[in-house]
């Protein structure tokens, strides 16, 4: 038997778009990022961009269990010395940019390198619900109803 390995040319893509309305953030994440790398494919080659093209929408009013709108931190640091800085979740899901929170959720689950940074760029995130790629026609995937713990 043969270990079938897929080529660059023969990957087919496809269009999801996704609804993040009262989807809990970490699941969410974790089937962006499944999607996204391919591995819900029988075909799944580990070094070849295999994923599907991801649009989420309404990413503001994504939800997080317990008390992680106020305690979950994000940091950074600016390079100056003492130069760190930090915003809560709940910060920046009522600031300018809401759809940061899922980017950055996904891509601390997606590898790290050249590879995970093509992925990234299949990913489309956008805070209402309208969006700009109706020409794709995309599926529709419900996350909230793959599990009951997926929605709140």
């Amino acid at each position: 038997m043969k270990t079938y390995n897929a080529k660059p040319s023969e990957v087919q893509k496809k269009w999801v778009i996704i609804d993040a309305d009262g989807v809990v953030l970490g699941r969410l994440a974790t089937v962006i990022s499944m999607r996204l790398r391919g591995k819900h494919l029988t075909t799944y080659t580990p070094h070849v961009d295999m994923g599907d093209n991801i649009i989420v929408i309404n990413a503001e009013k994504v939800k997080l269990t317990g008390n992680k709108l106020a305690d979950k931190t994000f940091y950074w640091h600016t390079g100056h010395p003492g130069g760190i800085k930090g915003r809560t979740v709940g910060q920046l899901l009522g600031g300018r940019f809401p759809e940061r929170v899922i980017e950055k959720a996904v891509e601390r689950m997606i590898t790290r390198g050249p590879l995970g940074r093509q992925q990234m760029k299949n990913l489309r995130v956008y805070a209402g619900a309208a969006h700009p790629h109706e020409a794709q026609q995309p599926e529709v995937l419900d996350v909230a109803a793959l599990n009951p713990k997926n929605k709140r």
